[in-house]
């Protein structure tokens, strides 16, 4: 059945931008202590690019503090760096073998300014679910004009093919509405 083939060929591609949502929000600062504000920054050590996780043991020590504890002593400075570098309104501090980042309060502003990127990330995402439905619907169109797919079958496959998107914007809209749940407060 080429129609279905067509239509589970973008699963995986739709698969793909719920996940990307998910990680992009959970790098997303709400005012909580989260391992995903620092895991993957990167962090130049004896030249190479590594991120934070791969370099150090990263715990939540309260709801506003993290814990950095690098493997290696000579990895603390090029972490405090990175940190400080690339994620703005977070100060890190060296205590001993660790590294301790309070996570401040958030303003108002700050809030708003999340809120719009979390929309963003939705609006992209979900566009990229209508580009593939768009391909797949147009696959369809084709095969049914060359003959290759049935005239009810390819109505048929409309209807899968928009339970599917609706599937997956649905998925969308339950990370971005927990992300802005936690945003607000």
């Amino acid at each position: 059945m080429l129609h279905e083939d067509i239509i589970k060929s973008i699963e995986p591609e739709l698969e793909k931008a719920v996940d990307f949502v998910q990680k992009k929000l959970s790098s997303i600062r709400t005012g909580r202590a989260s391992p995903a504000l620092v895991e993957d920054i990167k962090v130049d050590v004896f030249g190479d690019m590594m991120p934070v996780k791969q370099l150090s043991a990263i715990s939540i020590l309260s709801a506003r503090q993290l814990s950095i504890q690098p493997w290696d002593r000579s990895y603390i400075e090029p972490i405090e760096k990175a940190i400080a570098r690339e994620v703005s309104g977070l100060s890190p501090v060296v205590e001993g073998d660790s590294i301790i980042i309070n996570v401040p309060q958030m303003s108002e502003e700050l809030r708003k300014e999340l809120s719009k990127a979390v929309s963003q990330t939705e609006d992209n995402a979900k566009k990229t679910i209508r580009k593939y439905r768009d391909e797949a619907w147009s696959d369809i169109q084709i095969k049914t004009r060359e003959g290759l797919i049935r005239e009810d079958d390819k109505f048929k496959s409309k209807d899968k093919l928009q339970d599917l998107v609706d599937k997956y914007n649905k998925k969308i809209d339950e990370a971005v509405g927990r992300k802005k749940t936690e945003l607000e407060g």
